[in-house]
This record gives structure tokens, sequence and C-alpha cells, in this order.
């Protein structure tokens, strides 16, 4: 086995390991331990050695790695494996690559067992996804090009290392086709080495060739023929900058305790909490993943299986400025750019309270070398108020029992934004995707003529932030039960018969109208206020025998802003998914990412041979009834912004829910000891003798585990 060094990059938490002559400390607490669980992600180890297979392979070509990460199992060979019907399935590693000689993308399967290539694709007309390396590039090319020089210059900049460029991805620009690899820099300026560069926006932007790290124009905006200043009144947020301002005597401390430990259990990359049982996996594009997501029935005392697969797969953040260059700015963070790339490494106290476990993240450079992002993932339990509550008025009975919830958390930067992503499960059956936004207004400066409005607010002086959207897409592969399911749409509606009519004499009649989305079109679903519409994953050979109904997971989603991009719009036809807030198609197996495998400089066009969308997938028409599904929710919110805003954003929380409906026989957090419970003085005293909140040895809320 090769030792490994470790070689820290300018990314706080992110280590390379590369090959080297002597052992490591920080690699050899990385290495794996034991037999790989099938969805575990790549080790230090298998990272190179698929760098190494691909290099043979593609010699005497050179090869730049876009991506190296595993190649999930077949979904039939590894329910087979889990059924203990068939072996584990072997290893694989997937890779994009651009060979250097030629710029062709390809993609790679390498089989980690055999120690082959399986599969080699080239495909055309797409860019891959643009790594923290090469948005690396744009800061550093543009302070040593003349003509950004020159505008800076012009503005009465002359020291260019208090220039500071954000790289994006350019979303579109009619200037160049897909013989260059493309980002744009959106250009800012600091005053003093830890200053917040976005209270300085420049009037230039600047659009750069990645691959040969070239400057191809710099773009300046002129408001009647003139330069905009720039705004140098500086607004920090640091605590050098805010000092004597801070109050530290009015909060006081909240600690955290478990003194007898957290009610998880982890073995690997498994984790069982009260009822639950899953697999958290991670990588470079969706970040966290969790899988085989499974519950105990406390009823029919046995196991259920809820979700086979859920990983928020993208997101855009389209601006409301329609000007140039604001035109391009819509951000895809997982597709252009990679959550798991973007993971913050995680600190107890900043990010995380209480007792906490970790996972490490593990990608790849460029040049097939193992990436760690130390603390990459976040593990821990909160208290989560009440989980059910009565008192009875006549006799003074009071029953209350506490609910808590499991977080499976990871906060990325992605430029100016911070996105922490909140996988939460309760006791009450209860999966959340709460999504928290914080970081950084996208900013741009004001000439003297202008007013922000209507595209924009005013948060400083001559300082305007655009209008923009956040559109999540959270991906479930859900398993309700069994692997066929089917998905029925429901709306509060006034019941058909008029006032006074014996069905409805009062007038006060509603129902929930059912409508089952019998095909994937039908499956591309809009939200309605007006009737609260939610939607319900069944499975229709599993019948409720209290309710009369197929059991179920509710999807509660009211934060679903329509796409605000008009029909025909770049945007609209690049976020095909963001049109809906509900796609739900037929399961195949490596079809994950709705606005395409390749999102970098997409156009979105239906039918492209190597980048279909998800409005492809929905146009085949097929049925998703009673079969393997996937479901697509897309929410968020639309960003108004304001100036309590600026200078760093207060966390803003969305959020979508999926709740057991029909799922169980009754309640299925009746396991969890009450709280406390107060009757009279003798039924007092004789419960004392055996609940949690008068004895020490009752149990307590992780007793299944």
């Amino acid at each position: 086995m090769a030792s490994v060094i470790p070689d820290t990059i300018s990314i706080p938490g992110y280590t390379i390991f590369k090959e080297g002559s002597y052992d490591s400390v920080a690699a050899a607490a990385m290495l794996p331990t034991g037999t790989p669980h099938p969805l575990d992600q790549l080790s230090i180890l298998e990272v190179p050695k698929t760098a190494k297979i691909v290099r043979e392979h593609v010699s005497p070509q050179t090869v730049k790695f876009n991506c190296i990460t595993l190649r999930d199992p077949l979904k039939a060979e590894y329910k087979s494996y889990l059924a203990c019907k068939a072996p584990m399935p072997d290893r694989r590693a997937f890779a994009i690559i651009i060979v250097r000689e030629t710029q062709q993308v390809a993609e790679v399967v390498v089989n980690l067992k055999t120690g082959k290539v399986e599969e080699y694709k080239e495909v055309k007309d797409v860019m891959p996804t643009l790594t923290l390396e090469d948005l690396d590039i744009m800061e550093r090319v543009c302070r040593a090009d003349s003509r950004v020089i020159r505008a800076c210059n012009e503005l009465g900049i002359t020291d260019m290392s208090k220039v500071f460029i954000d790289a994006w991805a350019i979303g579109v620009d009619e200037r160049w086709g897909f013989d260059r690899r493309l980002q744009q820099g959106l250009a800012y300026y600091r005053i003093s080495e830890f200053d917040n560069q976005y209270a300085h926006p420049l009037d230039f932007s600047v659009v750069a060739d990645t691959e040969k790290e070239e400057v191809l124009s710099v773009d300046i905006r002129y408001v009647n023929g003139e330069r905009t200043a720039i705004p140098l009144k500086e607004h920090n947020y640091m605590p050098e900058f805010i000092g004597d301002k801070y109050v530290h005597d009015r909060l006081k401390p909240i600690d955290i305790t478990q003194p007898q430990g957290v009610s998880f259990k982890i073995r690997g990359n498994e984790i069982s909490w009260a009822n639950y049982k899953m697999h958290i996996g991670f990588n470079y594009r969706e970040g966290i993943v969790i899988s085989d997501v499974r519950t105990h029935d406390m009823y029919e005392d046995r196991e259920r299986t809820l979700f086979n697969r859920i990983s928020v797969v993208e997101m855009v953040v389209p601006y409301g400025q329609p000007e140039t260059p604001h035109h391009k700015k819509h951000a895809f963070d997982v597709g252009e750019y990679g959550t798991g790339l973007m993971t913050n490494s995680l600190k107890l106290g900043c990010d995380c309270k209480g007792a906490i476990h970790y996972m490490d993240g593990i990608m790849s450079t460029a040049n097939g070398e193992a990436a760690v992002i130390k603390n990459a993932i976040c593990i821990h339990e909160e208290d989560n108020g009440l989980l059910y509550k009565h008192t009875d008025y006549r006799d003074g009975t009071v029953i209350s029992a506490r609910d808590r919830k499991l977080i499976i958390s990871q906060i990325i930067t992605a430029a100016n934004y911070e996105y922490g992503f909140y996988h939460t499960f309760t006791l009450d059956g209860t999966y959340k995707l709460e999504m928290k936004l914080t970081g950084m207004l996208n900013t741009y400066c004001l000439a003297p003529s202008e007013e922000a409005a209507p595209y924009g607010t005013q948060v400083a002086p001559q300082i305007t932030a655009h209008n923009h959207q956040h559109i999540f897409s959270l991906r479930i592969d859900p398993e309700i039960d069994g692997t066929n399911n089917s998905v029925v749409q429901n709306d509060a509606v006034s019941t058909e018969a008029p006032v006074g009519s014996p069905e409805n004499l009062y007038g006060n009649g509603f129902y929930s109208k059912k409508t089952p989305l019998r095909t994937s079109i039908e499956g591309a679903a809009d939200y309605c206020y007006e009737t609260q519409r939610t939607w319900d994953i069944i499975n229709p050979n599993r019948i409720n025998p209290i309710a009369k109904k197929p059991i179920g997971y509710k999807i509660v989603n009211p934060n679903c802003p329509p796409l605000l991009a008009k029909p025909g719009s770049v945007v609209y036809k690049r976020a095909g998914f963001a049109r809906k807030p509900l796609w739900v198609t037929p399961y195949k197996d490596y079809e994950l990412f709705p606005a395409g495998d390749y999102v970098c400089q997409s156009t979105g066009d239906e039918n492209h041979p190597h980048n279909p969308t998800i409005v492809d997938w929905a146009n085949r028409n097929e049925s998703i009834e009673n079969t393997d599904i996937v479901v697509y929710l897309q929410f968020g919110l639309t960003h108004f912004p304001r100036v309590e805003d600026f200078p760093v954003m207060p966390a803003e929380p969305v959020s979508i829910m999926l709740r057991a409906s029909n799922f169980h026989e009754k309640n299925p957090g009746l396991w969890v000891p009450p709280s406390a419970i107060c009757v009279d003085t003798v039924s007092a005293n004789a419960f004392a003798a055996s609940t949690s909140c008068c004895s020490s040895n009752a149990p307590t809320s992780g007793s299944r585990l």
C-alpha cells in the first residue's frame, strides 16, 4: 500500500493527499478499514487508483480530471445484494476527464476490483463542472491582464492585490460557443486585507477561458458615457471592525449537554436512530446523499422501507435585472460548481452545537489525487418541542411527550452566498429538508443618476442588490413499503353539492379531491395555493387496515415560487426543472440531474443527445402508476433584498416536508415515554414508579436502538 503525504491547499479544512515516500498520521486516520459498503464514497486510496487506471487507458494522451467519484451500483444489482440473492456488487468509479491535447470531454467507468476501464464515452457540445481549481484561475489571470489593469487604473486603482474577482459560470454569452470552456468574473475592491469586498463593487466584468487561462473580454458598463465611481464607504462585519460595538452581557450562555451520550449509533456510514436506519454518502456534486431509509414499525413489528435515495440534485439562482451583464447571472450551484466541492469544514460551536458526529468528504483534484474536506457532514440531535400533548380539563390529567430530531447537515460557500442543508428526521415519521440562506448579497455599483428600483434595492449609498430567486430541486427515490409506488394529487375543495341540497344542506361540506397522476406528463404538476395542494406518494398495493386507504407519505410544499423568467428566456430554457414544483418520472439508473449532466454553458435545448433534462424525461410520457418512480420537488423563495440583509445576511430558512400519511396504524411516536403526567396526588404517586420524569430507571427516547 502506497503511503501518502498531506499537502494543504487554500480552502480551510481541505487537504490533498499525494503519493510520497513516508507514512502520514493524517492519512492513516482516513484509510478505510474493512470492506466498504457499496454506497460508501471512494476512499483516499481508490481515488488515485482510479486516476492511474484512466491515465494508462488514455496514454499517450494526458488528462485533466474534472471528477472522480463513486459509480453507484445498478439498483437491481444492489437490491439483490441486500436481499442476499447476489454477491456484493463490484466497486466502480466514475470519472469525467478532459483530454488536454484535444480538450475532448469523456466519461469513464472503472471497475476497481478488476482494475479495468469498462466504459469510455466521448461527449460532445457539453462543458463539465467548474471545480475550485478552475475557479481559482479567474482571479490570478485577471490581476495580470493588461485590459483588466487598465479598467482598474481608470477607477483610480493601482494596487491589483486589492482587486478581487468572483468567478461564476457564464450562463450565456453569444460571442463564444463550445470551442471554449468559459467563466465570467464579477469584480470587487478591498480597502484593507479583511475588508468586505461586496461593499465596493466595480463596474466591469470579465470573461475568461478556463483551459487556456486567457482573458477573452473585459466588459465595462458606461452610464451616460461615464464610468461609475467605486463606493468607498466601508460596511464591515468582522470582529476587528465591530470591536467595541459587541454587547457581551445581554445574552447568557446556552449549553447543550447529553450526559448519557447520543441516541444514534453509527457503523461505518450507516446510522440507526430511534426507529430509523439509513446510509449516509457524499459526493462532489450532490454533497450529502441519504440512502436506504427504513423504519421499524412498532405495530407490525417489522422493518419497512421509506426512501431508496434522497439528495439535492440542482438549484438555480436567477437574477431579475435585465441589463447587461446581469442577464448572465443565474447560478446553478449544484450542476455548475458541485455542492460537495463547495462544502465547508465544520467547526463545533460555530456550525454545530451539542454532541456531534462528523464525517469527512473525499473528492479528487485535477491531477487525480484524493482531496479531503474534514468534517464535511455534521450529525447531531436536537430537542424539537412537543411530540404530543393533551390536557383533560375534567380531571386535570396532562400528558406530554417531547419530540426530537436527527439532523444530517452540511454548509457550502458558493462565492457570495452560504447555504446550509439540514436533512431532518423526527419521531412522528417526518422527513424535512430545511435550507438556510446566509452570507453576502451579490452587489453592484450605482451611478449618481441611477435608482435601484424596480429591479433591486439600494442597501447602502451607491450600492444595489438585485432581485433574485433561489429554487432548489430535491430528488426523492421513494420506496414506500415496496418498490412500486404512485403519486396522487390532493386538493382541498368545497363539495359540488349546492347549499340547501340534501347532500350539503348547510353548505359546509368540503373534502380532499384525489387525482392520480398516471403519466410523466401529468407528473409535471403545478402548485395551487387556493386548494392548499399536496401530493401523496402511495403504495397502491398496501391498504391501511384502519383508514382503508393506500399507505403513503404526503409532500407538503407551500414554498414553491414560480420561475419568473419568461418562457423563451435563456433561464427558462436552461432551468426547465424550475418551471414546475413537481415532476414524477419512472426510475432509470444514472438518470439523476434535472438540468442535465452538464450544466455549464448549457442551452437547455430539448433532445440534446448528450445532455437530456427532466423536460425530455417527462416528454417520454411513460407510465408512473404502480411502478418504480422518482419524484423531483422544487421549492425555494423569491428574494427582494432588504437593507437588513447588508453587510451580511441574517440566515433565512425555507423548507419542504414529507409526512407519514396513513402509513402507520396509529401515532408512530407512542413508544416515546411521556415527559410528564399530572393527575391527583394518588395517581401521580403511582405513576412516579415507572415514568421517566420521576424514575432514573425509566427508558429514554433512544432506548429502542
